[in-house]
């Protein structure tokens, strides 16, 4: 670890604040150089002119690869890794040092404006995908930046909201995606967020950024500020706070050499975040590389064939067959929509857009292609637009639609208000299914958008999401059947919004956001409070079949099982499947979702090709956080362990029984009487007593099952209150003291 010692007190402080935007303050005579960090979740964002956090500027051209909202419809961890690599090595052919990113944030409400940067409403699903692209990133040598540490979800207020959110809820939803990425893939940094959380910014939470994220999981590398997130630059370094991004002109280190000296701020801590700042700028030392636009590009537009869901495929609408005549209708054929708006907003090295792929296709297949606009992309569409996409629509064998929502509609900085398309493209495609023999819609949007007033009338929606630079070309070799689809739902599509867990109170009032919902968050509302929705967490189709088969779960300890099935290809094409692995537990203490997932795999199979999976369900596959013990806890008894189509579709399920942990309260006088009557340690001695009391005239009525019941709420010393002198006090001690911890039980 270098050393400090050759730094002054000024020195140290100006090393935890930036220098600029972009980069860190260098300390030439101790030899610590800068470091240049940049945004980068999906590509490179450097800007080597005016700097800005929000995209406003121009910045170098870089490869735009498919935004985490289609990586996390892959269901691929390989997807993951692969761009991360990409994005680490051309972050070190633009002298980039830590590339901010992956965004591993929930997805608590559709509405979110950031979701496009995010991969899940699940966390299992969010953190293995998050730590396959921090390996990729930083094996080639640059730096990740895990963010929004946390609580982070939703764009209304981001900079001073409160996130009202209960322990278990954090623990359970919207903390394990980090601690996973931390844990497996030992991230250079973590980004923490703009928030609040329970009333605190997350900048100045040493709960949050020391307490769970240095002592409970170990992370050793540097927390750095999302940029503007500090408010109090002492307060931040108390609290586990390494670097302040970006720099603001010297007025924060000031702040931090004045503390110090008035005894206001350890130096202690000062040190130890100056250690972490000074080991992250060994990542200056990585030489720069060169690296092949046109290989990324090639790389992107495979990525992104992985990433597309076929939401619907009536009558095998999809893939186009050859020496059809092809209607492509809809603005974003020809300008299309490929990522998101704000800080992660590329400048792309070149982009594929899908009229001019489809085609290329279409000639390879001896096929025409007619072309009409149908609206413009400031959402406009007239009598006359509608009518000739009808006109050319009705001339074809198959009308593709190309919708979604344009940059204005959803963007870092602002949530969306509504699910529903523009009213032009529903127009647009009521008209074009009413005159077309077979319609197919492809969608381009960032977060999920209703399918309501036209999903019935059209023969198959391709969903791509945003899918980079690339689109156009992954998008044809989708439609052509080129590459089969394989992408599956990474968040829910719900029939209203009303349908959403959070409804209620997203994005919340006056400063506050009540995550109201608790755990049942995404597909846990939905199948827990049996609201169903339009397409499933985890849906997706295949042009070819597939059949899962030989459910066998073995035991492998006391909390701890092993899940091996087989799955087939049963169709005439080549094509992956994902084996999704859920948890149903049905008793303990605390609610539980319906079901969870626990494990999954994609698996890549040719025609009639088999294969048996093994997924192994740890110790966390079936626990809960308890908040009386602050601690995971298997509770004892049987799970059911289910293969999944989707979270709503359960294709095969076996029950197994865990040992689990036997944890029983330390009994006090503030417990209650349903507490005392049934510990597992004193409760039948408890009972018998008070059987015998009851028997004997002493101490009020009887004891019946309907009194112990109606008083089981009642705290134990309420009822020696009322009892008296009667109350048996030394008995109750006594009893206590067994179920003690140390003691003689």
């Amino acid at each position: 670890m270098p050393t400090t010692s050759p730094l002054s007190l000024e020195d140290k402080a100006a090393l935890v604040c930036g220098r600029d935007f972009w980069s860190t303050v260098p300390v030439d005579h101790a030899g610590i150089p800068s470091i240049v960090l940049t945004d980068g979740p999906h590509g490179i964002r450097r800007q080597s002119g005016a700097s800005d956090h929000l995209g406003l500027h121009d910045s170098t051209p870089a490869t735009c690869f498919p935004p985490a909202v289609a990586v996390g419809s892959s269901w691929n961890p390989r997807v993951a890794e692969r761009l991360g690599a990409a994005v680490g090595r051309e972050a070190r052919a633009l002298g980039v040092h830590v590339a901010l990113g992956p965004g591993i944030n929930i997805k608590r409400s559709p509405l979110c404006g950031r979701n496009f940067e995010y991969y899940s409403e699940d966390p299992l699903l969010a953190g293995v995908l998050g730590a396959a692209h921090v390996r990729g990133q930083q094996g080639q040598g640059v730096g990740a930046s895990v963010k929004h540490f946390a609580a982070n979800n939703q764009e209304t207020e981001r900079m001073r909201i409160s996130a009202d959110v209960d322990e278990r809820t954090l623990r359970e939803i919207y903390l394990p995606a980090f601690e996973r990425v931390v844990v497996d893939a030992d991230p250079a940094t973590v980004m923490c967020s703009y928030n609040r959380i329970n009333g605190v910014y997350a900048a100045q939470s040493r709960w949050l950024l020391t307490d769970v994220l240095r002592d409970q999981w170990g992370f050793a590398g540097s927390v750095v500020s999302d940029w503007g997130a500090v408010h109090d630059p002492v307060a931040s370094v108390r609290a586990g706070l390494d670097l302040q991004m970006p720099g603001t002109g010297g007025r924060s280190a000031q702040r931090i050499v004045d503390a110090v000296r008035a005894g206001e701020l350890d130096e202690k801590d000062l040190d130890a975040a100056v250690s972490r700042v000074v080991t992250l700028a060994r990542l200056a030392e990585a030489p720069a590389v060169d690296f092949d636009a046109d290989e990324h590009h090639a790389l992107a537009r495979e990525l992104a064939t992985e990433c597309a869901v076929l939401l619907k495929n009536d009558g095998a609408a999809l893939p186009l067959s050859d020496g059809t005549r092809i209607a492509v209708i809809g603005e974003f054929a020809r300008n299309p929509r490929f990522q998101g708006g704000g800080s992660s907003h590329v400048n792309a090295t070149r982009v594929d857009a899908p009229l001019d792929a489809l085609r290329v296709s279409a000639d390879a297949a001896h096929c025409v292609i007619d072309f009409a606009p149908g609206f413009s992309l400031d959402g406009t569409a007239d009598t006359e637009a509608l009518l000739d996409a009808a006109v050319v629509a009705l001339d074809s064998d198959v009308a593709v639609v190309f919708a979604g929502l344009a940059d204005a509609d959803e963007s870092e900085g602002f949530d969306r208000t509504a699910l529903e398309l523009p009213e032009t493209q529903r127009r647009l495609i009521r008209a074009v299914a009413a005159a077309a023999a077979r319609t197919v819609v492809v969608l381009a949007n960032g977060g999920v958008v209703s399918l309501e007033g036209w999903h019935d009338d059209v023969d198959a929606i391709l969903e791509g999401f945003l899918l980079g630079q690339a689109c156009g070309s992954a998008l044809a070799d989708l439609l052509f059947g080129v590459a089969n689809p394989s992408g599956r739902l990474a968040e829910t599509i719900p029939v209203r919004l009303a349908d959403t867990c959070c409804y209620v109170n997203f994005p919340g009032e006056q400063g506050h956001v009540r995550y109201g919902e608790g755990v049942m968050v995404g597909y846990r509302w939905h199948e827990t409070v049996a609201v169903p929705a339009r397409y499933p967490f985890g849906h997706g189709l295949s042009y070819t079949t597939f059949a899962t088969t030989d459910l066998t779960v073995e035991v492998t300890g006391d909390d701890t099982a092993r899940v091996t099935v087989t799955v087939t290809n049963t169709g005439e094409r080549a094509g992956s499947e994902v084996v999704q692995v859920y948890v149903a537990a049905a008793h303990g203490p605390v609610r539980r979702p319906a079901r969870e997932l626990r494990a999954f795999a994609k698996v890549e199979l040719d025609a009639a090709e088999s294969r048996t999976v093994s997924l192994e369900l740890g110790r966390r596959a079936f626990a809960y956080w308890d908040v009386e013990h602050a601690d995971w806890v298997v509770t004892p008894g049987t799970y059911v362990v289910q293969i999944c189509r989707d979270s709503a579709t359960v294709t095969l399920e076996e029950s197994v029984a865990l040992t689990g942990d036997h944890l029983a309260i330390e009994l006090t006088m503030e417990s209650t009487v349903q507490e005392w009557c049934t510990h597992p340690v004193v409760g039948a001695e408890f009972l018998a007593q008070v059987a015998a009391a009851s028997s004997a005239g002493e101490g009020g009525p009887s004891a019946t099952p309907d009194l112990l019941q109606m008083v089981g709420s009642m705290p134990m010393q309420t009822i020696v209150n009322m009892l008296g002198a009667a109350a048996p006090v030394a008995e109750l001690e006594r009893l206590m003291a067994r179920t003690h911890r140390g003691r003689d039980q």
